[in-house]
């Protein structure tokens, strides 16, 4: 392994020349220090080796925090961002080795194609990497309810966490992360079904006032009472994804209509249970909340309103209540080539039409056809 094998003259000359070829080119740093050519890879100066290592794969940077004990203290120090996804074996061990050392590190990204992180990796990360903001474990289906322990009590100041595909989590534990993580502003727990309950989603709703993304996407054991929760204790959220959870309702989305007023995104894909109730309540928000607000911004919808809907198979849904959304919110759109009001499988819905495909459609009807 890369951090405990000694690191042979080969792989250094090329982990040097690799460095010099980003000094030279990538950065436009000449490779060359007060008059003198540097040719080995003892004669970079710490602050040109933290510029380099900065511009390289993470896996050099690996390779070169072993080459010596002033170059590990440097790189261990001065880097903040590691992604290990490249590594497809015994990433669970290099974490283990790594962890001690790069305690200064922010943002950690642990995605995996096939399951490696243990329980032990993930508190060898809490014990050590105290300031990490940012952390993706997706995908660990190995990890258990011992992992968010650890995390609540060793990194508090994370902001985003990716824990999709984990589904041994209950939602214990994720209550008790919240508890400790309560600068939690996205948050992705798609097809978390154990953890991501209504009793989860109180808690996240009481503990993470400042919470603008999450992801809730084939959680089928979340309902109203959770997402209801959200709304009133998460009022910043912007980006939420309820897909495929089939037990919400109107209720749902009446409630974020009218608590969360900066809503970018909702996906309600399959979420069959949804009426016209809740498109009306979607369109009724903007005139509602805040009316002097929508005012100010009138013509600016990029900065303010829905700019994101997916109704998919939200078969109960009917064209007038559609329409009214879509002419409420400007930036929710039909045409080809941006659509971001989604309405497949929604045969009912096909009469509805933003503005610029409407526009587009009567242009085209005025050209003139040539006579043949």
């Amino acid at each position: 392994m890369i951090s405990k094998a000694k690191v042979g003259s080969e792989e250094l000359n090329s982990c040097f020349e690799k460095l010099l070829m980003v000094a030279a080119g990538n950065s436009g740093v000449r490779v060359r220090m007060e008059g003198a050519v540097i040719t080995e890879w003892k004669d970079i100066p710490m602050e040109l080796l933290l510029r380099i290592v900065s511009l390289v794969d993470d896996r050099t940077a690996i390779v070169a925090s072993g080459v010596c004990c002033g170059w590990r203290d440097a790189i261990c120090f001065g880097l903040t961002q590691l992604s290990l996804s490249w590594c497809k074996k015994n990433m669970n061990n290099l974490v283990l080795s790594l962890a001690p050392k790069f305690t200064r590190l922010q943002t950690l990204i642990l995605r995996q194609e096939n399951p490696q992180l243990e329980d032990n990796a993930v508190e060898a990360i809490a014990n050590f990497c105290h300031d990490i903001q940012e952390l993706d474990l997706s995908k660990s289906f190995k990890l258990s309810d011992h992992s968010l322990y650890a995390l609540a009590r060793g990194c508090p100041n994370i902001t985003k966490l990716n824990i999709s595909g984990c589904t041994s989590f209950s939602d214990g534990a994720l209550e008790y992360l919240t508890n400790f993580c309560q600068k939690l502003k996205i948050l992705n727990l798609c097809g978390c079904v154990k953890a991501a309950t209504d009793r989860a989603l109180q808690a996240i709703g009481r503990n993470c006032k400042m919470l603008q993304s999450l992801n809730l996407g084939w959680c089928d054991n979340v309902g109203d009472i959770g997402v209801m929760s959200l709304a009133y204790g998460c009022p910043d959220l912007k980006c939420l994804d309820l897909c495929g959870c089939v037990r919400i309702t109107d209720d749902s989305v009446i409630a974020l209509a009218d608590k969360c007023l900066h809503l970018r995104s909702l996906d309600l894909y399959y979420c069959r249970n949804i009426t016209d109730r809740a498109m009306y309540s979607l369109a009724h928000s903007r005139v509602n909340n805040k009316p002097s607000l929508w005012q100010s911004m009138k013509g600016r919808y990029d900065e303010e309103g829905l700019r994101s809907l997916n109704i998919s198979q939200c078969t109960a849904l009917t064209p007038s209540a559609v329409q009214t959304l879509c002419d409420t919110f400007p930036a929710l759109h039909t045409c080809s080539g941006r659509h971001t009001l989604v309405m497949s499988g929604c045969l009912s819905l096909t009469s509805v039409h933003c503005a610029c495909a409407v526009q587009a459609h009567r242009t085209l009807n005025t050209i003139p056809h040539t006579a043949h």
